[in-house]
């Protein structure tokens, strides 16, 4: 049995984290954590309720969790993620907005347990990234559109900055194209991420959407992918508990577990 810990119960995917731990096979939550419900429950989808604490370090000396799960805000992870692996706790991180230098360095003062980071925890996303490496192979001239709710609190999203980082890597050449000199009004071009353009979306309705479009001569290529609920990200975040306890150092990327 995997007992974890979750933090940021009350949010809207922390509470979805409960319910889909909850339901899961050999795995028992032994703490919720939301500093702005100390004192309240969340509902554990199967008739019955997970209190939640407002202290993460009191919770894990009280119930000292295998595993955290944390889906919280970017001002808060990294805190968080010093009091769980300070404690020998193993962290599974869908909070997004801490770079990857601060990760290795979390990871490195706590060798014995393992930080895995995920941009999206949805399999669809993951085989949309891997495609759009494959695709800037071929056709390196790329743009990249992100589409989110309007209560997200980074941009552009980790998902885009990840595909971004891909694409990058997978291309041989940067290809020239229109820069913010042919902007007529500041921003329109989007954000520079890699030498690939990124443009953030932020509206009610959204949940987690992105299209990766590739423009070669004659044609064009988009890659397209839609969390149209967010029951989209459990399996993933299912597979990161049960793969982190045999794991140590940093693991970045759902990819790295799916293809173990």
């Amino acid at each position: 049995m995997i007992d974890v810990l979750v933090s940021g119960a009350a949010g809207r995917m922390g509470r979805e984290v409960v319910r889909a731990l909850t339901a899961a096979e050999g795995i028992r939550i032994v703490a919720a954590v939301d500093p702005g419900h100390d004192g309240n429950a969340v509902d554990d989808g199967a008739g019955g309720e997970v209190p939640c604490t407002g202290d993460l370090a009191s919770a894990i000396t009280a119930v000292q969790p295998t595993v955290m799960v944390d889906f919280t805000h970017p001002d808060a992870v990294e805190d968080n993620l010093r009091t769980a692996l300070a404690a020998g706790v193993h962290c599974v991180v869908g909070t997004t907005g801490i770079g990857e230098e601060t990760l290795l360095e979390l990871s490195q003062a706590a060798p014995q347990t393992c930080l895995f980071v995920a941009p999206n925890f949805a399999i669809g996303a993951v085989l949309m990234m891997r495609f759009a490496q494959e695709a800037a192979r071929f056709m390196p001239h790329a743009e990249i559109v992100e589409l989110h709710h309007d209560r997200k609190a980074d941009s552009p999203s980790g998902t885009a900055l990840r595909t971004a980082s891909l694409i990058a890597a997978a291309r041989h050449t940067v290809p020239a194209a229109p820069g913010p000199e042919t902007e007529l009004a500041r921003g329109a071009r989007g954000a520079l991420v890699d030498n690939v353009r990124v443009h953030s979306v932020r509206l009610p309705g959204l949940v987690a959407h992105q299209e990766v479009i590739f423009g070669g001569e004659g044609q064009t290529l988009t890659l397209r992918h839609d969390s149209i609920d967010r029951t989209s990200f459990m399996p993933g975040v299912i597979l990161a508990v049960r793969e982190v306890v045999s794991r140590t150092g940093l693991v970045i990327g759902l990819e790295n577990l799916m293809d173990a």
